[in-house]
């Protein structure tokens, strides 16, 4: 699992760099295919 937040200045992201999750840190570039509609159903 790569580690995005290690080389992030906020001690707050990097307190939680080593966690086993696969975090984001914020980007609009992540949020450039959010404007989309989703439908699920179940």
């Amino acid at each position: 699992m790569p580690n995005r937040l290690i080389d992030e200045t906020s001690p707050y992201l990097l307190q939680h760099a080593n966690n086993p999750v696969d975090w984001y840190p914020w980007a609009r570039r992540r949020w450039s295919g959010a404007g989309r509609r989703l439908s699920l159903s179940c």
